[in-house]
């Protein structure tokens, strides 16, 4: 063999040791991250199971919510029932979208016989009803039931894209729930930890239109599997080949 085959079966060698050593370990990473896939769809489909057991029971009281939540216990999703006055003249406004149509959800302080508060999402305004006083028929006076879904208080803004809330023009783009009560006028000592998403039964005048909340939790996990462990495959066919080609 001369010299000049010599130096060029040099890196030929280099680029096969190299796999060698490399494809092994990108493998295992592959296989690793597949396997935390799987594990995560186990997670993901006992979660949604949760979920959906919650949100069919019968309907608690506002104190059994309290106890599970103090307790530790998951209540996002649970249904529950409340009953009270509702402080109109505190409502707070999300901006949203429903059925196609963009308007804001209305988040009005209820007080309950105890002198606490809970904020109940009564549901979906259009945007040029935002105001009370262009929906007086909205404005319920006396004790009234509600039945909903309980939701979790967010303990900050879910991500850097969703808009900062403008309190000054009370347009909320995230669920703060300290800060809608402070906006209300609200005793921080005496505002329930979690929301009210109220069910869709017909309200006096139509308005707010209940029954907004979107259980819809995405579940990718097995197509992500599927993908780690498709690449890993491919990785051991590539490395199988050039093995054998080097046999050959």
């Amino acid at each position: 063999m001369t010299d000049a085959n010599n130096a060029a079966a040099i890196p030929s060698r280099l680029r096969f040791w190299a796999l060698v050593i490399l494809l092994p370990s990108a493998f295992a990473v592959l296989i690793a991250l597949g396997t935390w896939q799987v594990q995560r769809l186990a997670w993901k489909q006992d979660l949604l199971a949760s979920i959906e057991q919650r949100s069919r029971m019968q309907p608690a009281a506002i104190e059994e919510v309290e106890q599970t939540l103090e307790a530790g216990g998951p209540v996002e999703y649970r249904t529950a029932t409340v009953t009270g006055e509702f402080v109109h003249d505190g409502e707070q406004h999300f901006f949203a979208t429903f059925n196609g149509q963009t308007g804001y959800y209305v988040y009005t302080p209820m007080k309950l016989a105890d002198g606490r508060y809970l904020l109940v999402n009564r549901g979906f305004v259009p945007y040029d009803l935002k105001e009370p006083e262009t929906r007086p028929g909205s404005l319920t006076p006396g004790v009234q039931t509600v039945t909903g879904l309980v939701r979790e208080k967010l303990e900050e803004k879910p991500s850097f894209i969703v808009p900062d809330n403008d309190e000054a023009q009370n347009i909320y783009y995230w669920k703060d729930l300290d800060r809608m009560a402070a906006n209300a006028d609200l005793p921080a000592d005496a505002v329930l930890p979690f929301f009210l998403d109220a069910d869709a039964t017909p309200v006096p005048g139509g308005l707010p239109r209940g029954g907004v909340t979107v259980i819809d939790l995405p579940n990718n996990h097995l197509q992500y599997a599927i993908t780690w462990y498709g690449l890993a495959a491919a990785l051991l066919g590539v490395g199988l080949f050039a093995w054998f080609r080097r046999k050959s």
